[in-house]
C-alpha cells in the first residue's frame, strides 16, 4: 500500500509548514475563489460564514460514494459545514447553508479521523473543507502522528483557488470533484458562482497535475487520482455536453467520470424556475449520450430513477441524523482501466 501523502509530509515537517501557511491564509482569507480577506482568527466572516475553528456537521463509515472510495467498509467521511457557494438544490443544506454542525478543535478532529481508521474505513473523505483547510492540515498533522495513514479524499464542488490547491499539494491523494456547470448564467443563478466555470476548470486541471489519472490497488480500493462529479440537472442547467468535453479534452479520454442521476429539488430548489422538478428520461439518456460522444469510457454512471422512486417528488428531506446517502453507483469500467 502506497504511503498517503501527508504522512510523508509530516515526516519530512513540510506538513506542519503548511499548516502556518494556511493559518496565515485565514487571517486574511484567501482559501476559496471568493477572496473575501476577512480575519477569520479575529472573529470576523466572510461569504461563507466560517469562523477560525471548524464546525463538523457529522463523521461516519459512508457506503455510497463510488465503488472504490465506499470500497467493502465505507468510506470515512467528515462532513464540514457551511459552504464556499450558495446552490439552491444543496441536498446537504443542513449543514452548508443552514450551518448545522459543532465547532471541533484540531485535536477532536484528528480524533475522528483516527476513529473511522479504527473502524476499518478505506480512507478519509473530506467532504466540504475548503473553509477549512487551515484546520483540517492540523488535524491530519497530528492524525499522522497518531498513526493514522489512510489516503485523503478531497470530496468538493469544484470551486477552489489556486492558493487553496497548493496548500493540499502533497496532502491529497484523490481529488473528488465536481464539474457543475458550463455557463456562468447557470452558476450566478443556481449558486451565486458567475465565475464558477473559469475557476472549476483551472481548478480540475490542476487536480490533474497534482495526482494524476485514477488508480486503485490490488484489491480495487482508491490509493490516487482524479474523479471528476457531474450532477445532470433539469432543463439543461448542468451543461452536460459541454462540461463532458472539458473533461475529454482538457483532462483526457482517460478520466474518471461519476455522472450522477441523484438530483431531486431540496432546499429552496422548488421556488427556483426550472429547478423544481427530478429530471425526465430523455435529459437523462442525453447525458448519458454526451458521455459517450466525448469518448469517456471510465467511471460509473448511476442507474435512472423513474418518476414512481422513493428519490422522485418536490421536497424530499435529508435523514435529521445526518446527510443524503445517494443510491450506489454503478456500471463504467474497472477503476485499474483497459
Amino acid at each position: 500500500m502506497d504511503t498517503p501523502g501527508y504522512v510523508r509530509l509530516a515526516e519530512t515537517g513540510e506538513l506542519r509548514a503548511r499548516v502556518d501557511r494556511a493559518r496565515a491564509h485565514a487571517r486574511s482569507c484567501r482559501l476559496c475563489p471568493r477572496a473575501c480577506s476577512v480575519d477569520r482568527e479575529a472573529g470576523e466572516l466572510g461569504y461563507c460564514r466560517a469562523g477560525a475553528g471548524a464546525k463538523v456537521y457529522r463523521h461516519m463509515a459512508h457506503p455510497g460514494e463510488e465503488p472504490p472510495i465506499s470500497g467493502s467498509r465505507g468510506s470515512g467521511v467528515v462532513f464540514f459545514s457551511h459552504c464556499t457557494m450558495s446552490c439552491r438544490y444543496c441536498q446537504n443544506y443542513r449543514m452548508s447553508q443552514l450551518h448545522e454542525g459543532s465547532l471541533r478543535s484540531s485535536e477532536e478532529v484528528a480524533e475522528m479521523m483516527a476513529a473511522l481508521a479504527r473502524r476499518g474505513c478505506h480512507n478519509l473523505n473530506i467532504v466540504s473543507g475548503t473553509q477549512y483547510i487551515h484546520a483540517i492540515l492540523d488535524a491530519l498533522l497530528r492524525a499522522a502522528r497518531g498513526g493514522v495513514s489512510l489516503p485523503v479524499v478531497w470530496n468538493t464542488s469544484g470551486y477552489e483557488a489556486r492558493a487553496g490547491l497548493d496548500l493540499l499539494d502533497g496532502v491529497v491523494d484523490v481529488y473528488l470533484a465536481d464539474i457543475r456547470y458550463t455557463s456562468a448564467e447557470a452558476a450566478s443563478e443556481h449558486s451565486d458562482a458567475p465565475d464558477y466555470v473559469d475557476v472549476n476548470r483551472k481548478a480540475l486541471l490542476e487536480m490533474r497535475r497534482q495526482v494524476g489519472t485514477f488508480r486503485v490497488d490490488s484489491e480495487g480500493n482508491a490509493v490516487r487520482g482524479l474523479i471528476v462529479r457531474h450532477l445532470v440537472l433539469p432543463d439543461g442547467a448542468s451543461g452536460t455536453p459541454g462540461a463532458m468535453r472539458f473533461v475529454s479534452e482538457g483532462l483526457g479520454r482517460d478520466t474518471f467520470v461519476s455522472l450522477m442521476d441523484q438530483y431531486y429539488p431540496a432546499h429552496r430548489a422548488a421556488d427556483s424556475p426550472g429547478l423544481g422538478r427530478r429530471i425526465r428520461r430523455e435529459e437523462w439518456d442525453g447525458a448519458v449520450a454526451a458521455l459517450e460522444a466525448a469518448g469517456l469510457g471510465n467511471g460509473w454512471v448511476q442507474e435512472y430513477h423513474e418518476a414512481q422512486s422513493p428519490l422522485a417528488g418536490t421536497a424530499i428531506e435529508p435523514d435529521s441524523d445526518g446527510p443524503l446517502i445517494p443510491p450506489p453507483l454503478s456500471g463504467g469500467t474497472d477503476a485499474r482501466g483497459r
